[in-house]
């Protein structure tokens, strides 16, 4: 009799799920009969076990296989979303897919959100996801952006919409405007998955309470969210090093400098750092560069030295004058320098003009175009026909 209860209470155990149910009936009919042989309890659980490991394992190959066929993951990918995964038949997951690719979702997207969260697959698309798309696309997100900004955080498809998206985005709203909210969902989706509370809020109280004014943090928040991911007491620690370089806190540069230290970013401004120290600059030249224009640590190192070598190699402007206005640093080589530069080489080669030194790099390179045309190529036009054919890149300095 104690032998009969025990079996029972392993039958009802058994019975959590279909496929555990078949093995609990097995299982019955064994008890139902004779249970005198004394090894009868150790044949039944290794049946047992052998049932489920059956059933685990048809379940297992055929989730495999789905991943594989029907959402494009390579047999590696497949068995590693497996994990987080078990499918019963395709008609749930099948939902989902066409789902996804009705509201613009390319196949690869399909593919890429299914390897890096592929319990989306359980999920129900009229209750779950549908209320989801439908909410950022109201915000005025297109169906590529939302398609490109849930595919880099797939998490957000299972993030709930009513406990944490939508407080996150009136949380949101109230500091910024709806276009730059959809700036920090396309930038900083993170935020709609993790929520505000945790460490966005915290990290605005860390700058307010250093008398950063709130205009800027709304500018860091919309265009540079990723700074919001810093734990509290980081941010602070950044704050006071942006404070010690001589930042004026209620500038909007100090918050464009917070930026370019701000985690990767800091082995970006170190390398640049060193790039100028090569070029003749010296500390106190590299600091006051960053206080005139935080965005000149953190060009890309190809950028920086092809623009070094162009503005002091070929045009012959000393390094020293460059640290003096590095925001010409920042400024697109094909569409800026080569192409008002190639219109003061030609006004050098003429005579036009006295020395490279006595051609202000700022008034050259900042000005809207307009302003360049009238006081570099208007005024020029009746000596040099050509030189609006060289700004243009239709005449090569050479053959003017």
């Amino acid at each position: 009799m104690v032998l009969l209860s025990k079996l029972k209470v392993v039958t009802l155990r058994l019975c959590h799920s279909p496929s555990s149910c078949i093995v609990a009936s097995t299982f019955k009919r064994f008890v139902v009969g004779d249970v005198k042989p004394s090894h009868f309890p150790l044949q039944n659980m290794l049946l047992c076990r052998r049932f489920t490991s059956e059933s685990s394992e048809t379940h297992h190959d055929f989730t495999v296989n789905y991943l594989i066929n029907s959402c494009g993951l390579s047999p590696e990918g497949a068995i590693s979303a497996s994990k987080w995964v078990e499918l019963r038949s395709p008609k749930s997951a099948d939902s989902v897919l066409s789902l996804l690719s009705n509201h613009g979702f390319s196949e690869t997207q399909i593919s890429y959100i299914v390897r890096n969260h592929s319990q989306v697959l359980n999920s129900n698309p009229e209750k779950t996801l549908l209320p989801k798309l439908e909410f950022f696309a109201s915000l005025g997100l297109s169906e590529g952006d939302l398609a490109k900004t849930l595919a880099y955080e797939p998490k957000l498809l299972s993030t709930s919409l009513e406990k944490r998206i939508a407080p996150t985005y009136d949380f949101l709203r109230s500091l910024i405007s709806q276009k730059n909210v959809v700036s920090v969902l396309r930038r900083g989706s993170w935020i709609f998955a993790e929520g505000h509370s945790k460490k966005v809020a915290p990290n605005i109280e860390v700058l307010r309470d250093s008398g950063i004014l709130q205009s800027c943090i709304s500018h860091l928040l919309a265009y540079h969210p990723k700074v919001f991911m810093r734990k509290p007491k980081e941010l602070g620690e950044l704050v006071d090093e942006v404070k010690q370089m001589g930042f004026n806190l209620q500038k909007s540069r100090s918050v464009l400098a917070i930026y370019a230290l701000c985690g990767s970013n800091r082995s970006v401004w170190n390398r640049s750092r060193k790039i100028y120290k090569r070029w003749g600059w010296s500390e106190d030249d590299v600091l006051a560069a960053f206080r005139s224009q935080p965005h000149c640590m953190i060009v890309s190192e190809k950028k920086l030295i092809r623009a070094l070598e162009f503005l002091v190699n070929e045009m012959g402007w000393s390094s020293k004058i460059i640290a003096k206005s590095p925001h010409v640093l920042c400024l697109s080589m094909e569409k800026r320098l080569i192409p008002r530069c190639s219109v003061v080489k030609v006004l050098l080669l003429k005579g036009l003009i006295k020395g490279i030194e006595n051609v202000s790099l700022s008034s050259l390179l900042v000005p809207a175009e307009k302003y360049f045309l009238e006081r570099f190529v208007a005024r020029n036009i009746n000596e040099v026909p050509q030189l609006l054919s060289v700004y243009q890149g239709r005449v090569a300095v050479q053959d003017v």
